[in-house]
């Protein structure tokens, strides 16, 4: 049956501000589902509340409201647009189920007609009411742990004498695995579930019996209409349950799973998703697997709705889940629906994997100060990277190498734990950093029988990571003018560095390179083609890998490389990597919209980024794709094959800036703004030297390298002092100090974790308003695209703070001096693109704070506040295309549009909530105000002194 003609137009709700437990993993797909129905001829409208996304792009649907997510703002749109038939809301996590839930309730679909597609409330019901899914189960006869519902403290002390410890508490209606609790202990139960109860939007948690030591398991299922079911990917948690899975490192396809038990799990997938409700769409289903021979398996879970790891599992399988969800939404079935890569298969086939993906989370604690380190089951991490390799050893190191935590893959770059104490306590309290822990304990000598004991990790693991160790001591008894070829190429293999390989064989990683070259040791890449290649694929998404050589029958050798170069101009667009707080998904904004400017240029557009959560990481975003570590060595390797005109760095946030002096060095063209500049504009004494030839001031400061120093600067510069190191994101290790004291502790302790950087020390401008403006400079012209005042004091990090455009009660003088040192600035900096500059304003002087020439976190918002594709024309800038007076600018925007910062503070008790120099919010909203009497205005302004904190 092909689609339903009766739908005309279809509203599609989006996930919000990105939190822990629901990132841009929702935007991704949001932003596939939106042209995945316009490719149909069907109207798409939109609501998201989230500035900072491609899905809330103009670009994306025919009307985006940028509206907070509640049922108010949901009539106001159907009041606006009494056309609309259906609501898609499986596309925006929980936010959206909850918000469809709450609208069925108060009968809003029913009063204006609409109805409900790719899912049905039923559905919706059950899965997240734990006692009716418990109920299901048992009907359908599945297996499940032994839980009880709780919706009193009574009851759920009665529960814990029942069941004994441990225990695991669970609220019911939330995300991410929010309030949710591993209790071990009697006296740790009042505490935990309190806190559950208070954070079930119902009231309501269910107290079951812990698996601990369970493997876990997900499925990822499509449905149509018709009942045909597929799935799409089986993902082994290497975490065995009592991690969330959002949390644990996760292996595509299965590793340790027996083809029988496999079966067993794919059925009762396949029976689950049947009993929820009759509706056709996503599903991802968990469950737990006993790690003995039996092999028992119990359902954890199922959502009714693409998750976190359907956007993983589409990276992994080239098969994109949302775009088909969507398609079955409208009543296609599978079978009439092409696979997205070959064109010639339908997509009723399942994708088959002849390559392994592994999945790291990325977390932030030193952000979260006094927070509880230990994984459980409730999500902490920010962001995640994914490795491809023709091995689990290869994916793990790729991964590994994404992370930008300054490792350079596992093992075998001196940073690794020697304390056997340490290793032991890091094993048994599960921490962010294990997937190094456990190549440290190897290393050590602790047996794979007792880690297997402490962790529950499979051995099948624990092998592997085994014998990457025994590579690394095989290795290390080489020089790099003794090292057998066929070790060099196993240790490629296997996923290990040139910067490995070089710190076991005592040598430059130069050294191990051209080692590389003359043995013909070379980069090779490979199609995600998701049929392991039984079809030809036709979309150009690559990793890389090494090949042993093979030779003809000529005697002349070869590997096979898939990546075929083509003789168009090319560019190289560097990604943003793993998402992180300071580093967000503004910058993944900012990378596809340059992609997109530069195919309009006539460039074919290459991407190269590592984070599967994003729309710059879709297949068909880019000419080409190349899903690897945004890491010199892959990129080199890259750049070598493809020989693009240049590199954009600007767009990728600090990750890509990072790369441009090692760029600039090996002669590789940065396209815009050039590394010197982008060098100035860091290096703090080479940018306050030009400052003063410009005549503009900026707070007093020194630079120090210990604490001697600062102590003497201290005397010079006054308290308060605002203390950072260089080189850093998102406010990094920034602190304001107001004795010697505080100055000390602050000091030492930056230069333990941040050994050998230099730290600036600026006179804080006490009580001074903040301010900042974005622009596009061509070398010659500058067009200031915003200026927006901050409503907390200056001294609050910007992405912090609730920024307002435009300014609110600047006089004209202040502004007028904003716009000329902007455009000073921009101009001595020789900016071919986009900057950012920051300003505290004291006694009507307007002092610089910091130049970033490169696109900044508030440009998407200032994008969508006033309508224009700013990222567009700064691209096309950068590549020489246009000059910034070609463009006709006209932004529309009636009142003032407020940034509000978003925070996860809710995944973690006892955190020091405090605001100051350091970047602490997870995500953003845009708030649309008409004039400065608003409430919201009024309450937000009201409260910016509380936020300072010392």
């Amino acid at each position: 049956m092909p689609k339903d003609n009766s739908i005309k137009s279809v509203l599609i709700i989006g996930s919000g501000p990105i939190v822990i437990g629901q990132a841009c993993e929702f935007d991704y797909a949001g932003s596939q589902s939106a042209r995945s129905i316009r490719e149909e001829g069907i109207e798409v409208i939109l609501i998201n509340s989230n500035p900072a996304t491609i899905m809330t792009d103009p670009s994306m649907a025919d009307h985006v409201y940028l509206l907070p997510l509640t049922t108010k703002s949901i009539i106001q749109i159907l009041k606006e647009h009494p056309q609309i038939d259906a609501v898609l809301p499986t596309m925006g996590g929980q936010t959206a189920l909850n918000l469809c839930l709450e609208a069925d309730e108060k009968g809003i679909w029913e009063d204006f007609n609409v109805r409900l597609i790719g899912v049905d409330v039923n559905a919706i019901e059950i899965t997240e009411d734990r006692e009716k899914f418990k109920q299901l189960l048992k009907k359908i006869n599945i297996p499940s742990a032994p839980a009880e519902i709780c919706t009193s403290f009574l009851r759920g002390k009665e529960i814990a004498q029942e069941f004994g410890f441990p225990l695991v508490i669970r609220p019911s209606f939330t995300l991410g695995g929010t309030g949710a609790a591993i209790v071990y202990k009697k006296e740790d139960f009042d505490e935990k579930l309190t806190y559950g109860l208070e954070m079930s939007p119902i009231h309501e948690v269910l107290i079951d019996k812990a698996l601990m030591g369970w493997k876990e398991y997900e499925l990822e299922l499509l449905r149509d209409k018709n009942d045909n079911v597929v799935i799409i990917c089986t993902i082994e948690n290497m975490d065995p349950m009592g991690i969330h899975t959002g949390d644990s490192i996760t292996v595509a396809p299965a590793m340790t799973l027996s083809d029988t038990t496999f079966q067993k799990m794919r059925d009762m997938a396949i029976l689950m998703m049947r009993s929820i409700g009759n509706f056709a769409g996503g599903c991802n289903v968990q469950f737990a697997v006993s790690p003995d021979d039996k092999e028992d398996i119990v359902a954890i879970e199922i959502n009714p709705r693409v998750s976190r790891s359907s956007a993983l599992a589409s990276k992994a399988t080239g098969y994109p889940i949302a775009k088909i969800a969507s398609k079955l939404a409208l009543g296609y079935h599978l079978d009439e629906l092409q696979n997205q890569i070959t064109k010639s298969t339908s997509a009723l086939f399942e994708p088959t994997l002849d390559y392994v993906i592994v999945k790291i989370p990325r977390w932030n604690f030193d952000k979260f100060e006094g927070a509880d380190r230990t994984l459980g089951l409730q999500m902490k991490s920010v962001g995640e990277v994914m490795g491809i390799g023709r091995s689990f050893q290869e994916a793990l190191h790729k991964a590994t190498q994404s992370l930008e935590i300054k490792r350079n893959g596992l093992g075998a770059d001196g940073k690794g734990y020697k304390n056997y104490e340490q290793i032991i306590d890091k094993l048994t309290h599960a921490s962010w950093d294990r997937v190094f822990v456990i190549y440290d304990a190897i290393a050590l000598g602790i047996p794979l029988s007792r880690i297997h004991e402490i962790t529950k990790i499979d051995m099948w693991f624990l092998k592997q990571y085994e014998e990457l160790f025994q590579l690394e001591k095989e290795i290390s008894n080489f020089k790099i003018d003794t090292l057998p070829k066929d070790l060099l190429l196993e240790a490629k293999q296997k996923g290990y560095g040139d910067r490995q390989i070089a710190h076991m064989l005592g040598c430059l990683e130069s050294q191990v390179y051209k080692l590389r070259e003359d043995q013909n040791i070379n980069r090779v890449y490979k199609l995600v083609d998701t049929c392991a290649a039984e079809f030809k694929a036709l979309t150009p998404y690559y990793y890389s890998t090494f090949e042993a050589e093979i030779e003809k029958p000529n005697g002349e050798k070869y590997v096979h490389n898939e990546s075929i170069v083509t003789d168009k101009k090319k560019v190289v667009v560097l990604g943003s990597g793993p998402n992180r707080i300071g580093q967000g998904i503004e910058f993944d904004y900012s990378c596809v919209h340059g992609v997109l400017a530069a195919k309009e240029c006539g460039y074919e557009t290459i991407m190269i980024n590592c984070n599967p959560e994003t729309v710059s990481t879709d297949f068909d975003t880019a000419d080409k794709l190349y899903f690897e570590p945004v890491f010199w060595e892959h990129i080199y390797d890259i750049i070598r094959h493809e020989k693009p005109e240049g590199v954009i760095v600007q767009l990728g946030g600090q990750t890509a800036l990072k790369l441009a002096e090692k760029l600039s060095k090996y002669g590789i063209k940065i396209l815009g703004t050039s590394f010197d500049a982008l060098d100035l504009a860091e290096d703090r004494g080479r940018f306050s030297e030009l400052l003063t030839e410009l005549k503009i001031p900026f707070p007093q400061f020194g630079i120090a390298e210990n604490a001697d120093q600062a102590s003497a600067l201290a005397d010079v510069l006054d308290f308060p002092l605002l203390v950072r190191p260089s080189y850093v994101l998102g406010g990094q290790g920034m602190k304001i100090v107001i004795n010697k004291q505080e100055l000390e502790e602050h000091v030492i302790d930056l230069l333990k974790n941040i050994p050998g950087n230099k730290l600036l020390l600026d006179h804080y401008l006490d009580g001074a308003i903040e301010a900042e403006a974005d622009a596009i400079c061509d070398g010659e012209n500058v067009y200031i695209i915003g200026i927006m005042e901050h409503i907390e004091p200056c001294g609050i990090h910007s992405g912090d703070s609730n920024a307002t455009l435009p300014p609110f009660n600047l006089g004209e003088f202040v502004m007028q001096q904003i716009k000329d040192h902007t455009k000073k600035i921009a101009l001595a900096l020789r900016t071919v693109g986009l900057i950012n500059i920051q300003f505290a304003i004291k006694d009507d002087i307007v002092y610089i704070i910091e130049a970033n020439p490169r696109a900044s976190r508030t440009v998407p918002f200032i994008a969508k506040a006033y309508g224009e594709p700013y990222v567009n024309y700064a691209t096309k800038v950068m590549l020489g295309h246009n000059k910034v007076t070609d463009f006709t600018f006209n932004p529309q925007l009636k009142g003032y549009a407020i940034k509000q910062p978003v925070f996860s503070f809710g995944k973690f008790q006892n955190v020091n909530k405090a605001l100051g120099p350091e970047m602490k919010s997870t995500g953003e909203s845009i708030l649309f105000i008409d004039d400065l009497k608003d409430d919201q205005f009024y309450e937000l302004y009201s409260r910016r002194k509380m936020y300072l904190s010392k």
